[in-house]
């Protein structure tokens, strides 16, 4: 989808807010596995749904550039009127974490790790997001054994075919993530595979039957205020959750900085940059919990921050090195296009 819209084409339908890039890189926050809603619409810009509303980001300078759509008008989307200034500062503020100082956390990591230091100079900018919890939840059980791009097509068929309609942007309908209440139907599994979500069909329908029927979307929320150890333990016992897919929704949706992801990509990190023995043979379990006890040691109590550095430098590192291999093979996924 593209828009034509820009804040100097415009300036009434354009709100910004204060963010240097040392605070926030769009192109490396919404493009590296920590979200599958947003898109890239013209260069620069990015698109996708956050909450109920659709919104467009762009980076100028030190600004943050920012317009939210309504429901269609006359086959059109329109600014949304139901949100006014402040709230949509509030919305992006807390989405973004900015009430987060980055630039101090790298230069405690930095001066912790030099190894981390010299990775950073080049990955300014990457925070963690605070996504809504059963979005996050749902999205990384789709992550299992997948790759960035794939999982970005599942969860939009996802939303074509669960969620409700917010509005068209040339002439495309853009959806909003799935309610609990529209994921409870008996045929939602059948569904879902049919959707191509494969074996990820039963987890997902069972994960949001077994919230809808228990906890429910506050009660989810609601683990923001226990403690991590509590909130992991919660999340495993729901049908597909694992260890890292916990990990990730304690990390970006549930408050707990400290949370560290603990994939094969992170466990090669580890062993390449930080041992050779740490976390073992394999990815069991236990290493999973060395791996993240370690990272927690060396980097503190936002140790899942720093992992997200180190994360999109390696992912990038690698999809690079995917495209050097693969010129002239289009439309396919690459080898270095992993997730959590």
């Amino acid at each position: 989808m593209k828009l034509r819209e820009t804040p100097s084409a415009c300036p009434s339908l354009w709100r910004s807010l204060p963010c240097p890039p040392a605070e926030l890189r769009l192109d490396l926050v919404l493009s590296s596995g920590q979200t599958f809603r947003w898109w890239e619409s013209s260069p620069g810009a990015w698109t996708g749904v956050l909450g109920e509303h659709v919104w467009t980001l762009r980076q100028d300078r030190d600004r943050l550039w920012y317009t939210v759509y309504g429901k269609e008008e006359n086959g059109h989307p329109a600014e949304a009127a139901m949100l006014d200034a402040a709230e949509m500062e509030q919305i992006l503020r807390d989405y973004f974490q900015l009430d987060v100082g980055l630039p101090a956390l790298y230069r405690a990591w930095g001066a912790a790790d030099p190894h981390f230091c010299k990775v950073a100079k080049d990955f300014p900018g990457v925070r963690v997001l605070r996504q809504d919890p059963v979005e996050c939840l749902l999205s990384f059980i789709c992550t299992s054994n997948n790759h960035i791009s794939r999982i970005t097509a599942m969860i939009e068929r996802f939303c074509q075919a669960f969620g409700r309609r917010l509005c068209y942007l040339d002439d495309q309908a853009v959806h909003a993530f799935p309610s609990l209440s529209a994921l409870t139907g008996a045929d939602t599994e059948e569904r879902l595979r049919a959707l191509g979500f494969g074996y990820r069909a039963k987890f997902v329908s069972g994960t949001a039957r077994a919230i809808a029927e228990g906890l429910g979307a506050e009660g989810l929320r609601a683990l923001r205020a226990v403690p991590y150890a509590e909130a992991r333990r919660v999340l495993c016992t729901l049908p597909g959750v694992g260890a890292k897919v916990a990990d990730c929704v304690c990390l970006m949706a549930l408050d707990k900085a400290e949370a560290v992801p603990v994939d094969t990509h992170v466990w090669r990190i580890a062993r390449q940059r930080y041992g050779a023995v740490l976390g073992g043979r394999s990815l069991t379990p236990r290493a999973h919990q060395e791996i993240g006890n370690f990272f927690r040691g060396l980097w503190g109590s936002h140790a899942g921050w720093a992992q997200a550095v180190l994360f999109c430098a390696d992912l990038r590192k690698n999809q690079e090195l995917a495209r050097s291999r693969d010129q002239g093979k289009q439309g396919q996924d690459s080898p270095g296009d992993v997730t959590h």
